[in-house]
């Protein structure tokens, strides 16, 4: 048989998805041939609270039964942002703050106590993406660290080295700064699962280009905002946010998201693989109707929970939030698909 020959069998032997018409079905959650397969499910992001500058301000601090709140509401799996970089030493050995040390150890513990998975990740390293060669090493020193605070957690806590690398960090030099990132926390984790995400700020196409560190413990994952101009509309944190009023769901929508499916299939029978959908998310602003922002996380989560890949909703409380002062935003938690175990 030809290798395009097979690559189309192996593809064609995945769970296939439902034609958007009909709507998406969750698949049993695929099976990975090359590397770890982790039981992530329903999965959502502790948003805008340890990976901004200061813990509250961007929303209010995390509370000790924020974590059974989103067990109570279906969720296996927390993905928890940190920005370390403003909570360690510029100069080697990088020393991280004790106290933001045991702030984050809190909320693994409770995450954990609360009957969640943990992904833990090093977030917003502007410094880092903006000049690789300076910075990879100090990556790698804070990496030793929190692998080293994190040796004795239970192995449902995953690491993930950075989110969503981009400008001068790319596919020309990543592989260098895992390497010396990974090899950081293998010092003290031999064995414990490690997210990568691509160039690009992980975007779907970054699946197709990295290159994986040759580590049988590696797991891919990437982030998933399309269509930009509904995701993003008047995000004001952007260079040139799109404008308000894009809607969601229009025929030109549902080919845009059955054609993305396709290229992570194609992946996933390329690469043997199941790579995890670490964010999706909507603007959540008046301006944007929840019945809109609903449309979009079903249609999104259903879709690829019907190729088995697992998807971590952004985010929690605050930052494209599913939930405020009065509880799970209504509409909203419902319509979170995830793969069936």
């Amino acid at each position: 048989m030809s290798t395009a020959a097979t690559l189309l069998a192996l593809v064609l032997s995945l769970p296939a998805a439902a034609q958007p018409a009909d709507g998406y079905k969750p698949a049993a959650a695929a099976k990975a041939r090359t590397g770890p397969t982790l039981p992530v499910g329903k999965c959502i992001n502790l948003s805008n609270t340890l990976e901004t500058p200061k813990e509250g301000e961007w929303g209010r601090p995390f509370r000790d039964d924020d974590f059974r709140i989103m067990k109570a509401a279906g969720f296996s799996t927390v993905r928890i942002p940190v920005k370390w970089s403003a909570q360690a030493q510029e100069r080697a050995p990088y020393t991280i703050n004790p106290a933001a040390l045991r702030r984050v150890h809190r909320a693994v513990d409770l995450a954990n106590a609360a009957g969640l998975n943990v992904i833990l990740n090093v977030h917003h390293y502007d410094e880092l993406t903006s000049d690789p060669d300076t910075h990879a090493q100090r990556l790698a020193g804070l990496w030793r660290q929190i692998g080293e605070n994190f040796k004795d957690a239970p192995p449902n806590v995953w690491f993930e080295l950075l989110n969503e690398p981009h400008s001068k960090l790319d596919d020309s030099n990543l592989p260098g700064v895992w390497g010396a990132a990974l090899a950081a926390v293998r010092a003290s984790n031999p064995t414990r699962p490690v997210l990568v995400g691509g160039q690009n700020w992980s975007n779907l196409a970054s699946l197709s280009t990295m290159k994986l560190p040759d580590d049988p413990y590696v797991v891919p994952t990437f982030h998933y905002y399309e269509p930009f101009d509904f995701t993003h509309q008047g995000a004001h944190w952007t260079s040139n946010p799109p404008p308000w009023g894009r809607t969601y769901g229009s025929e030109a929508d549902k080919a845009l998201l059955a054609r993305d499916l396709q290229t992570v299939k194609a992946y996933m029978a390329r690469s043997g693989r199941v790579p995890i959908l670490g964010e999706y998310g909507a603007m959540d602003d008046p301006r944007v109707p929840v019945k809109e922002r609903a449309e979009y996380y079903h249609a999104v989560s259903s879709a690829f929970a019907s190729i088995g890949v697992p998807s971590c909703a952004w985010g929690y409380y605050s930052g494209f939030r599913l939930r405020d002062d009065k509880g799970w935003i209504p509409g909203l938690l419902e319509v979170i698909a995830s793969p069936r175990p």
